[in-house]
C-alpha cells in the first residue's frame, strides 16, 4: 500500500513538475483571469493526468501499442492547438490593453470555470506522452506479483493529488503575477512573453521528436 503511494505521487510529480506549454499556459491564464478561473483549469490537468494514470493501470502493455501509430498524430494535434491558445492569449491581450486606453472600454465575455476545465483537460488528453509515461512507469514497477484493486486505486489517487498540487501551485503563482502587475502595459507584457514562451515550447514538443 505505501508503495503504492510513494509510487504514485512520484509518477504525479514527474509527469508535472516540468512546466511546459500547458503550465506556462495555465500560469498566463490565472494571472489576466482569477485564481477560481485557474483552479478549475489546474483540476483540468489533474484530471487528464488522474486519467491517465487510470488507463496505465488497466491498460498495461497493450496500451502503449494501441498508442504509439498515432503518437505523431496527436502530438501535431496537441501542439497545434498550443499554438492557436497563445496566439489567441496574445490577441486577447492587445485587444484589452487597446481598449483600456479609451473611454467607453467593453470588457469580453469572463470565462467560465467548466471552460477552464475542459479545456486544460482536453489539451493535456492530447499529449501522448502523458500515457506513455504512466503505461511505462507501471509496466517497469510491476513484479511478478500482479498489484491488487486496492493498490492500483490508490496510485492513481496518488498520481492525480501529486499532480493537482502542482497545478494548483501553478495557478497561484499566476494569481500573484496578476496582483503584481496590475497595470495595462505590465498585463500586456506578460501575456505576449508567456505566449511567446508557450509557441516555442509547443513547436519544440513537435520537432523535438522527429516526424
Amino acid at each position: 500500500m505505501s508503495a503504492a503511494l510513494v509510487a504514485g505521487l512520484l509518477a504525479g510529480y514527474g509527469i508535472a513538475v516540468p512546466v511546459g506549454a500547458v503550465g506556462t499556459y495555465l500560469v498566463a491564464l490565472t494571472a489576466r483571469t482569477s485564481l477560481r478561473i485557474g483552479a478549475c483549469a489546474a483540476l483540468g490537468v489533474a484530471a487528464a493526468d488522474g486519467l491517465y494514470a487510470l488507463i496505465a493501470v488497466i491498460g498495461g502493455s497493450a496500451l502503449t501499442h494501441a498508442v504509439a501509430p498515432i503518437a505523431h498524430s496527436l502530438r501535431w494535434v496537441a501542439g497545434a492547438v498550443l499554438v492557436v491558445l497563445a496566439v489567441r492569449g496574445a490577441a486577447t491581450a492587445i485587444t484589452h490593453y487597446r481598449t483600456a486606453r479609451t473611454a467607453f472600454r467593453t470588457d469580453a465575455t469572463p470565462l467560465r470555470p467548466s471552460r477552464a476545465f475542459l479545456g486544460l483537460w482536453g489539451v493535456t488528453m492530447l499529449n501522448p506522452v502523458t500515457v506513455i509515461y504512466f503505461a511505462a512507469l507501471v509496466l517497469g514497477s510491476q513484479t511478478s506479483a500482479a498489484p491488487d484493486h486496492l493498490e492500483r486505486a490508490v496510485f492513481v489517487l496518488a498520481a492525480f493529488t501529486a499532480s493537482a498540487s502542482w497545478q494548483l501551485l501553478l495557478a497561484g503563482g499566476g494569481a500573484l503575477l496578476g496582483r503584481l502587475l496590475t497595470g495595462s502595459r505590465g498585463r500586456l507584457v506578460t501575456a505576449l512573453a508567456s505566449s511567446g514562451v508557450m509557441t516555442a515550447l509547443a513547436l519544440r514538443m513537435l520537432f523535438a521528436h522527429g516526424p
